[in-house]
């Protein structure tokens, strides 16, 4: 590797962007802000292959950024690699509307290699380069200039390390023929929907004790109303509403604006400004939850019950076994939610009964579940056994 830039200008960007865009691939990490905003403040990007690198400038006076983010969402022969990307490629999708595509997740990658379910990028790289990283620069606020030698070699190295880890792990993963298996994981990764929040949809993630559709209702209405005012503003959430609030507002609507006051969490101004009626409007709006789209009753699986809470115990047994088989971590072969809606009798839509999930592990989840496997203890160790009905069949 020749040698670190620091990239504050827009000559300089779309020079080594040139540079760099016919090799086979990228590593890309960021840096950002997001406790004061709703959407994260770019504050830096670190890109490296494995002879450039650049940390550039989001922040530098006047910087153009259309050659970078070409060739993060435009360039289709240029494999763009993250650690644990999810909140980066977010960024970049903010920023374009677009995911960065191909792309691959070394995260994921060591998930395959039985390294860890969510490996930190401190322990990627000692684990695969026996190099210990300086952490004395992570709590830096990268929105503040001048960036120190320091803080710009410590955030470059999360590339320049990752550029040697990659191609050492996609040796590893051809040599156990695995490298197939994380295609689709790395697909949904560049998913935009997984991006693209529909305010319809905020709801789900407030907590909330009743169950009944009026309350669900105004919770949709009051919840898609903070995501709005959220994004309008760019603020955090829960500097426009808590979570509580909203499930306060849903399960005891106030009957006037003038109400509004009297509500814990909220702001006296609200009883007569713009967003207190906005507030109103939304839970005036709303109409009750339809049926079909009630959260389950059970945080296991929609009629799971205790016998099937058992099937789904061993259901996570049998997914602890096979992966210890495997050398794979559990979490990449099956979610615990997956099991329990297939303990309940769920048969379409799992991600383990297809492809090389349902070969290495969902085959015989479905034969356990159906009575056609089951467990026994030899020589200290549990194992599969095919049962008498298996046998007859």
């Amino acid at each position: 590797m020749t040698g670190h830039l620091m990239i504050t200008d827009s000559e300089t960007l779309a020079a080594f962007c040139a540079d760099i865009c016919a090799a086979p691939f990228i590593c890309v990490d960021t840096e950002f802000m997001r406790e004061s905003t709703y959407y994260p403040e770019l504050c830096l990007v670190q890109v490296a292959t494995p002879e450039r690198a650049a940390a550039i400038d989001p922040l530098a006076d006047g910087i153009d950024l259309q050659p970078l983010l070409d060739l993060l969402v435009n360039n289709e022969d240029i494999l763009k690699v993250f650690h644990a990307g999810g909140q980066d490629v977010e960024i970049i999708h903010n920023l374009t509307g677009k995911t960065p595509h191909p792309i691959f997740d070394t995260q994921v990658g060591a998930m395959a290699l039985a390294q860890a379910e969510q490996l930190g990028y401190s322990n990627l790289v000692e684990s695969w380069l026996g190099i210990s990283l300086d952490k004395g620069a992570r709590f830096t606020d990268w929105s503040r200039r001048p960036l120190d030698k320091r803080q710009i070699d410590y955030a470059i190295a999360d590339v320049t390390h990752l550029a040697k880890i990659f191609p050492m792990m996609l040796d590893k993963l051809r040599a156990t023929g695995r490298g197939h298996w994380l295609d689709e994981e790395m697909e949904k990764l560049a998913d935009p929907a997984n991006y693209a929040l529909d305010p319809n949809d905020a709801w789900s993630r407030v907590k909330v004790q009743s169950r009944k559709p009026e309350v669900l209702g105004r919770l949709r209405a009051v919840a898609a109303w903070r995501e709005r005012e959220a994004r309008s503003k760019n603020l955090p959430r829960g500097r426009i509403a808590k979570d509580e609030t909203l499930a306060e507002l849903a399960a005891h609507p106030p009957r006037t604006q003038d109400d509004l006051g009297k509500i814990r969490g909220l702001s006296s101004s609200w009883r007569n400004n713009d967003i207190g009626a906005r507030l109103m409007q939304s839970l005036a709006s709303a109409e009750p939850m339809d049926r079909h789209d009630l959260p389950s009753t059970s945080p296991r699986a929609p009629g799971l019950g205790k016998e099937g809470a058992l099937v789904a115990d061993l259901l996570k047994l049998l997914l602890k076994i096979r992966a210890r088989e495997m050398n794979v971590a559990a979490r990449l072969m099956a979610r615990s939610d997956e099991l329990e809606l297939l303990a309940a009798g769920v048969r379409d839509g799992l991600a383990i009964l297809t492809g090389w999930r349902f070969d290495i592990f969902g085959h015989d989840a479905l034969e356990l579940v159906e009575g056609r496997l089951g467990f026994t203890v030899k020589n200290g160790k549990l194992q599969m056994t095919r049962t008498a009905v298996a046998e007859d069949a």
